[in-house]
Order: C-alpha cells, then sequence, then structure tokens
C-alpha cells in the first residue's frame, strides 16, 4: 500500500497523486480529472474505504470524486476548493512550500496575549497577504497570540466561517493555502504564535456533500442550534472520529499552527465515560503529537463552564489549555453600561465580582443561574489563571447587539480605560478583538452571504436571537440591525488603520499596559495565590499583587464618581513597612486623552480614589521623618485608639 500522511484525501506521491476516501454504503468510487474528464476507479477497501494511485495527477490538477457512477462531488478531505464548495477540488503538495520557522519552539498559554481576528475584515483587503503585512505593527504593540476565526471553506463571497463544509481546505476568499503558510511563516518570524478557530459540533447547509460519501457522519441523537451534529459515539463513528481527529492534526502538521480555539464545546458530543478516551482529548493529543515537541494552545468555548476541559487526564480532565471566560465579559457590559437584559441578568458588574473573577476565574461554578433556570458551571477553584482567557469584546459579544458597536462607544472613555487597565493586568490571558487596540469605530456585525432562501431565514433568526434583549421591544430597532446579506455589512466591518494615528491616545494606552504587563514582575507571575483584592467602595475596589521581593503593585480600580475615605480600614491598600505607594501608571494621564490624577497621599484629610479611572501603585522608599521638636507639656495628648 501507498505510504499516506493521511487516512484521506488527496497526496502527491511519487509517480502522481494517492487518492482515499471513506464511502461504506458506495459500490464503486472513482475520482474524475476536470481538465478532460477521465475516470480513474478507486479499489474497495474492506473497511468501507476507496484508494489508488492517479497517474499524471500533479499539484494543481483539479478533481472530483464520482460515485456510483452517478454525480461527481468535492474531496471530503479536499485541500483547496479553488472555485468554492461547489466546485472541484484541486491537489495541494504541502512540501512545496519553504518554511523558515525551523527554530520556533511554539508557545504555550501562560504568557499570552491572544488577538482574535477575522481575516475578510481585518485588512480592506481581506487576505492573508494584506494581514501579513500588519504582523510587525502587532507584535510591536505586544501581542503574542493571533487567535483567527474559521477558515474552512464556506459558501458566498464572505461570512464569519462558522458555516464551513470543507474542513481541510482553507477558503478561497483569504489567499492559497500557501498564503496561509506564508502568514504562520512570518508571524513565527515576529514572535507571535497562531491558532485556529475550527468549527466541530457540525457542519454548515450549503455546499455540504458528505453525507453522499456516508450519512454516518451526523447523529440525530443529540441536537445543536445550527445543524446536525457530528457523530463521535453512535454506528460507524471511528472513520468520523478519524476524520475530525485527523483534521486537527493536520492544522499543525501541514501549516505549522500553534494549536486551535475549538468552537461550542458543549455540542461536541461524545457519551464516552472514560476522559482519556473522549473525542476532546483526542483532540488535544492529536495536536500535541503533531507539533513534534512543540509547545501548543487549545482554548474551549464552553458555555456550560466545565473546568475538566483544561484539567489533566490523570486527574479526569480532557487536558486542554485555556477556556473563554463569558462571566468575565457579561460582569464587564454591565458594569460599563448599566444595562443587565438578555444574558447579563445574572451581572451585576460589582467590585465583588471583578475580584472574584480575578482570583477565580468563573463567577458561576454551580449556583443558581435565573437566565437558564438551572444551576450554572462547576467548581474550578483549582485553575491557574492563565487557564481563563479574559475578554471585553469578541466576535460573538459585539455582534450580539442590533448595532454591532464596540464596548467603547457604550460608555464613558475613562470606565472604558479603567476596565482596559483591569482586563489587561489581571492575572489571567487577555484577549483583544481586533481593532480592539486602537478603539476602532468600525462595527462587527453577524455578515453570511447565503443563497435567498436561507438568507432569508438567517436574518429572521437573527431578529429573534436578538429579541431577547428588552431594549428590541422597540419595533424601530427591527430597521436598526444590519441584514447579514448584505455586502455593505461585511465592508462596515473592515478596520480602518488610520484610526491607529487618529486614536493615538488609545493605541498608547494598549501599548502601554501591554508593556507593563510583559515588565513588570507582578503583572507577569499569573499565579491565582499571587492575587489578592478587596472593596473599599460602591463602585471601587483594589487588587494587590504580592511580589517575592516585596515589590508589590496596587490596582486600583474605580468605575463610579470620585471617593473621598477619610481613613481606608483595609490591610492590602498598606504599603510595604518603611515604603509608601507613588503612581506607577494611570489611566487618567494625558497621553491616554485622561484629565490627570492627583499625587498619592494618605493623611489627616483621607484619600482620594478618582472617579472613572485606574491606576497602578509601586512602593517607594519614605523619606527620613524630621527632627522632631521638643514636646510642649502644656499641648493637650493625642487621641488613642482602644481603651485607656
Amino acid at each position: 500500500m501507498t505510504s499516506r500522511r493521511y487516512p484521506v484525501g488527496a497526496e502527491v506521491v511519487e509517480g502522481g497523486a494517492h487518492f482515499r476516501v471513506w464511502a461504506p454504503q458506495r459500490q464503486r468510487v472513482a475520482v474524475r480529472i476536470e481538465d478532460g474528464g477521465v475516470f480513474h476507479t478507486l479499489t474497495h477497501e474492506a473497511d468501507g474505504y476507496f484508494s489508488g494511485l492517479v497517474p499524471h495527477a500533479r499539484p494543481g490538477t483539479r478533481y472530483r470524486i464520482a460515485l456510483d457512477g452517478g454525480d461527481a462531488y468535492p474531496d471530503p478531505a479536499s485541500r483547496f476548493q479553488p472555485d468554492g464548495p461547489h466546485g472541484p477540488s484541486e491537489v495541494i503538495d504541502p512540501a512545496a512550500f519553504p518554511w523558515t520557522d525551523s527554530t520556533w519552539r511554539g508557545a504555550a498559554i501562560k504568557g499570552q496575549v491572544i488577538y482574535e481576528m477575522h481575516i475578510g475584515t481585518f485588512t480592506k483587503e481581506g487576505t492573508w497577504a494584506a494581514a501579513t503585512r500588519e504582523l510587525p505593527e502587532l507584535a510591536d504593540c505586544g501581542i503574542t497570540c493571533l487567535e483567527v476565526m474559521p477558515v474552512s471553506e464556506f459558501p458566498g463571497r464572505f461570512g464569519w466561517g462558522y458555516d464551513g463544509v470543507n474542513l481541510y481546505a482553507p477558503t478561497r476568499l483569504y489567499g492559497s493555502p500557501d498564503d496561509f503558510r506564508r502568514f504562520v511563516d512570518s508571524a513565527h518570524s515576529l514572535g507571535i504564535a497562531v491558532i485556529l478557530d475550527v468549527v466541530y459540533n457540525h457542519l454548515g447547509p450549503d455546499g455540504n456533500y458528505i453525507t453522499q460519501f456516508s450519512p454516518a457522519y451526523f447523529t440525530d441523537k443529540y441536537e445543536t442550534e445550527w445543524g446536525e451534529p457530528i457523530n463521535f459515539d453512535g454506528p460507524d463513528s471511528g472513520p468520523v472520529r478519524e476524520f475530525f481527529l485527523n483534521n486537527a492534526r493536520y492544522w499543525i502538521d501541514e501549516f505549522h499552527l500553534d494549536g486551535l480555539r475549538l468552537d461550542a464545546t458543549q455540542n461536541i458530543y461524545d457519551d464516552t465515560p472514560d476522559p482519556a478516551k473522549h473525542i476532546l482529548t483526542g483532540i488535544g493529543q492529536a495536536v500535541r503529537a503533531a507539533a513534534k515537541g512543540r509547545a501548543t494552545i487549545i482554548v474551549a468555548e464552553n458555555e456550560p463552564q466545565h473546568p475538566r476541559l483544561v484539567r489533566s487526564v490523570d486527574h479526569g480532565g480532557y487536558g486542554l489549555d485555556g477556556l473563554w471566560n463569558d462571566d468575565f465579559h457579561h460582569s464587564a457590559m454591565v458594569a460599563l453600561t448599566g444595562r443587565a437584559e438578555a444574558y447579563y441578568t445574572d451581572y451585576r458588574g460589582s467590585p465583588q465580582e471583578f475580584i472574584s473573577a480575578v482570583k477565580y476565574g468563573y463567577l458561576y461554578q454551580g449556583q443558581w443561574y435565573s437566565w437558564q433556570s438551572k444551576d450554572r458551571g462547576q467548581s474550578g477553584l483549582d485553575l491557574s489563571p492563565a487557564a481563563f482567557v479574559t475578554f471585553i469584546q469578541n466576535h460573538d459579544q459585539v455582534a450580539n447587539s442590533a448595532r454591532g458597536l464596540r464596548a467603547h462607544l457604550l460608555t464613558s472613555p475613562g470606565r472604558y480605560r479603567a476596565m482596559m487597565a483591569l482586563m489587561m493586568l489581571a492575572p489571567g490571558t487577555p484577549m483583544l478583538f481586533q481593532g480592539q487596540e486602537f478603539a476602532s469605530s468600525s462595527p462587527f456585525h453577524y455578515f453570511a452571504d447565503h443563497v435567498p432562501d436561507l438568507a432569508s431565514k438567517v436574518n429572521v433568526g437573527r431578529i429573534e436571537f436578538l429579541s431577547q434583549f428588552y431594549s428590541m421591544e422597540d419595533p424601530r430597532m427591527d430597521s436598526v440591525v444590519a441584514e447579514p446579506e448584505s455586502h455593505d455589512t461585511f465592508a462596515r466591518c473592515k478596520l480602518d488603520f488610520a484610526e491607529r494615528d487618529r486614536n493615538r491616545a488609545a493605541y498608547d494606552l494598549t501599548r502601554d499596559l501591554l508593556r507593563l504587563r510583559r515588565e513588570d514582575p507582578a503583572f507577569r507571575l499569573q499565579r491565582r495565590e499571587s492575587v489578592d483584592g478587596a472593596v473599599i467602595g460602591d463602585s471601587v475596589f483594589v487588587l494587590r499583587f504580592f511580589v517575592p521581593d516585596g515589590t508589590d503593585r496596587l490596582l486600583i480600580v474605580n468605575f463610579g464618581r470620585d471617593l473621598h475615605l477619610p481613613a481606608c480600614a483595609e490591610p492590602l491598600t498598606a504599603p510595604p513597612e518603611g515604603m509608601k505607594w507613588s503612581i506607577l501608571f494611570s489611566t487618567e494621564d494625558p497621553r491616554y486623552g485622561g484629565t490627570g490624577t492627583p499625587p498619592v497621599a494618605e493623611d489627616a484629610s483621607g484619600r482620594r480614589f478618582v472617579g472613572e479611572a485606574a491606576m497602578v501603585l509601586a512602593p517607594v522608599p519614605m523619606p527620613p521623618e524630621p527632627t522632631q521638636p521638643p514636646v510642649d507639656s502644656h499641648r493637650r495628648p493625642k487621641r488613642k485608639s482602644g481603651k485607656n
């Protein structure tokens, strides 16, 4: 048998290309070469696979797979669909790309600053090549890991990518597979890791021909909101599991990616009782094996908040690395906007919520959750802060509103700057959404270029989804919601990099916060036991970052009005012995558009905490006390605390 890298797909070998597909209910399978329409019959193997060598097939050869002498379809494991999901597949030789990243050692989740990006809207051109040109600026800003939204081939001229149908084929909309490789290679040369958002819970409805090869790819045992769930645990699930496990391996191996972000893991169903044999564990193991010793990052989106996803297999987990922390986002949006509607209902945006999120990650770890009328989450008190990816923007949450507005446009400038400081300096793993670093004014809407019938259904579904927000009860709001199928909706989401200069104050704030996080030991530690916090006002709290050498840092965050305390009975605010606090950083620095911060002073007049601001205090030596004058025996003695 011809030696192959993967169990399915077309692979360039000596003498042509070798093809292999799984079609267990078919009797005859052939490769039809598009140029000339020549058919090459594949050999029927005993386990439902068909395979064979096609002489003279070369990189660039376009083909389809013919079934039982009838219609021909794209290869389920196609590596490229140059004309989209309805067109022919193309033979690709991944070994031809000249990689230059042989010294790249990968990336682990600790220490990362993640940047979520959608290639189609990240630049005006919407291509890998254009995005590659922007990588030096991202590296200079302090970004260390790119999280690319899904790129598997999907129908239409634009879309988010979560309705992909050719899971091995990077979409033709952004360029060639080698353009993708060049993007990753360039990122590595700048010290930036790249992980890919993949969808293993369903496939899109348009251009999905995989059931022509076998209906066993899907199951009716479970349900998802978006389509038929994948069959990972039913009859004939073995080859299905193999297909998806090798897809995870493929992205790491052939594109040198540094990991994956797994979409909606709550809808990746597998009732295997042994966590070591669960499909999610297998995905993690496939990624690690393909990396061949390089460090990797696997982040899970998990709406019900199950910490076991990132526990080790030895401790009953699935061995992944990170979890999106929606709780932090929801609390942040309530604090920023004052609105607690729909799925924000059970959040107050209070100081204690932020202290708890900083120390423990998820806020709901098994408590009653009124929005869903059930308990939410499971205990994760043992997890490292780095395992929680914290954000105040992502593709879903910006788009989950009528206007698709960024967070800074929904609140006051000072409050937003304070929230940015909290997110960037907290011990979790911070994630920015594209353009957030310079306060982009571009909205981010849901957009999808579907065929008319499907587009109409998607539009109706979008309105129905947004109806959970009571503000949408105003009938005039329906006209505000962007039409997903409109090219104008897509075009308005594209970033304008001229705003880096126009919004220089916001950009400088991000850069300086990331520099502080990178260079200051207090913010690099990312240890749960190295940070504690206390509420000192209705909208004010402090976080103390403990450093072994005593150079602690105090982060003071005020989301409300100025607070004046005659005295502060909170030991976390006390400076180290022989020291006093001095301002190291303030979001009210005029460089960031602020109105200035008065010097820190605590004396007989008390302490003032500036409204809608955050500042970092560092200890500095106290000045020598002046020589005391002789005591006047006739002066009234000072008041003492306690009993006389």
